[in-house]
């Protein structure tokens, strides 16, 4: 740039009294196991999904793709529109100069010669006589058709190199208007002069101004239209994969006859023959363990009950025994029931993964239910209600439809527990709302500790929590079989800490109601 900034010569959602109050659980949905956060080191950008990802490609490449076609449609209509502009102006600039070398003679007037040359729209005519300059006066001997296009709107590098003898042009942002212009100049040796002409250029950039706006515009759709296409791909090619994951998650919630259909893909097949295939020996083995543990406790009860009656004579004739034969009786007695019990649980535990186990509702009342329970089981734990428990008015009690055998078996279960693990049940204590019931086991041990809370629900877990909580001589099925009872009602079971100290078992059931008269006598 020159010092007068131009540029050089170029183209360019009843309560009733209780004894004590009870918390209400949080919402369903917030009670569920949270995975814990990720350890990060620093700060790290969240990792998107492998959707979000194959969109981002798809725009990222929509949007490289659209601006460098727009920036080449945009540089090559600037370089037509720009060099056509200045071809014609320069051949209507040539025609126009040899008409002023031969209109120009002594007795000619200038301004009437500029004013009918036929210039290009926007251009401005002018002239130089080096014949008609005053010597000492600056600006003389220069003719022009605009005032505001003369000698001073001129570059003067231009101005130099045509009156040296050169022909010139040059684009400048004119020095009043600022307009971009174009300046074409050609001597004329005639008559020792030149002839200029001043091409205004605003009108041809604000059309390549409106062109890559309209280029910006098309750019932006094209990165949405790219976006739209790879979320609407990548949810066609991962579809196959959410089924994958799917049948994945019923497979681990226990649907073994989880199956993934055959899809006509050959790079997906690969994947869909193990998975069915791992899901099939999964299930063979699944069904044949527990038809293992089935068979062998059937077996396992023809000898126990000759065990159990060969007990019952020797209990019979304990007066007869010694001391240590007593001890040892009393032993064998011991580990009798406990096999016993074990047999139990594993034929109930056989029947939930044969999937014959059937519910067989009753209506009851609950507090009144719970409390029976609880001295079936020679307890003496209080049972109190929930405050703001919502009642039937008629009975003052929860109704609701259970099965009560396995809702027994699981309070018996809880209580049961607490007596080996927790050092004894506190209370038991009953909530509920218009649309389900909750039952609350309490007891003073020591807790359980988070990471132990899901897997104490597991068949024969002991060494987690159970076993840090006091020795015993359970098997491990208590609680799982408490697990599959409260399933099968359609709620579910978790462990907390208790208001106080020790462990909270929680029982979350649906109230249900069944729709026919109901006596008092019929009911608990």
């Amino acid at each position: 740039m020159s010092s007068d900034g131009t540029s050089p010569p170029t183209v360019g959602p009843v309560s009733v009294p209780g004894p004590l109050p009870s918390q209400r659980p949080v919402p369903r949905a917030s009670v569920e196991a949270e995975e814990p956060p990720e350890e990060t080191s620093g700060l790290r950008m969240p990792r998107l999904g492998l959707r979000a990802r194959v969109t981002l490609a798809f725009a990222i490449g929509a949007l490289l793709l659209s601006s460098g076609m727009s920036l080449l449609v945009l540089g090559v209509a600037r370089s037509n529109l720009v060099s056509n502009r200045e071809s014609s102006a320069t051949q209507q600039i040539s025609v126009n100069a040899r008409i002023v070398r031969s209109g120009v003679n002594p007795d000619a007037d200038v301004t009437v010669l500029l004013g009918s040359l036929q210039t290009p729209d926007g251009s401005r005519p002018v002239l130089f006589q080096r014949s008609q300059q005053v010597e000492g006066q600056e600006g003389t001997g220069w003719s022009q058709r605009d005032p505001e296009y003369g000698r001073s709107a001129l570059p003067e590098a231009l101005r130099e190199a045509v009156l040296s003898g050169t022909p010139a042009k040059m684009r400048f942002p004119h020095p009043t208007t600022g307009d971009k212009s174009l300046a074409i100049g050609i001597p004329i040796r005639d008559f020792d002069g030149a002839y200029f002409e001043i091409v205004n250029l605003q009108s041809l950039d604000d059309t390549l101004s409106s062109i890559a706006f309209t280029l910006f515009g098309a750019s932006i759709a094209t990165v949405l239209a790219g976006a739209a296409l790879g979320w609407y791909s990548s949810r066609r090619i991962l579809r196959p994969l959410g089924e994958v994951g799917d049948a994945a998650r019923k497979l681990a919630g226990g649907e073994l006859d989880t199956r993934i259909r055959a899809l006509v893909d050959p790079d997906l097949e690969p994947i869909i023959t193990s998975f069915n295939g791992m899901a099939g020996t999964l299930e063979d083995r699944i069904e044949k363990d527990a038809q293992f543990a089935s068979d062998v406790s059937h077996e396992l009860r023809s000898p126990l009950m000759t065990l159990q009656a060969s007990l019952e004579v020797l209990e019979n004739n304990r007066d007869d025994l010694s001391e240590r034969a007593r001890s040892a009786l009393d032993l064998l007695t011991a580990d009798l029931d406990r096999f016993r019990e074990l047999v139990e649980d594993l034929l109930e535990i056989s029947r939930f993964d044969a999937g014959v186990m059937l519910l067989e509702l009753e209506e009851v009342l609950l507090t009144e239910f719970v409390r029976q329970v609880v001295r079936a089981n020679g307890s003496h734990v209080p049972v109190e209600r929930s405050p703001d428990m919502v009642v039937d008015e008629e009975f003052d009690d929860v109704i609701t439809a259970l099965d009560k055998r396995r809702i027994a078996r699981v309070l018996t279960n809880l209580l049961t527990n607490a007596d080996k693990y927790g050092d004894g049940a506190v209370a038991v204590r009953i909530d509920a709302d218009p649309d389900w019931v909750w039952i609350y086991v309490d007891d003073r041990g020591e807790g359980v500790p988070e990471e132990d809370r899901d897997r104490i629900f597991e068949r024969f877990n002991r060494a987690g929590a159970a076993h840090r909580r006091g020795a015993s001589s359970g098997v491990g099925l208590g609680l799982a079989l408490v697990a599959e009872h409260v399933a099968l009602h359609g709620g579910r079971v978790w462990v907390e800490d208790a208001p106080e100290a020790g462990a909270r078992f929680a029982v979350e059931l649906p109230r249900v109601e069944i729709d026919h008269d109901i006596l008092e006598g019929d009911l608990a």
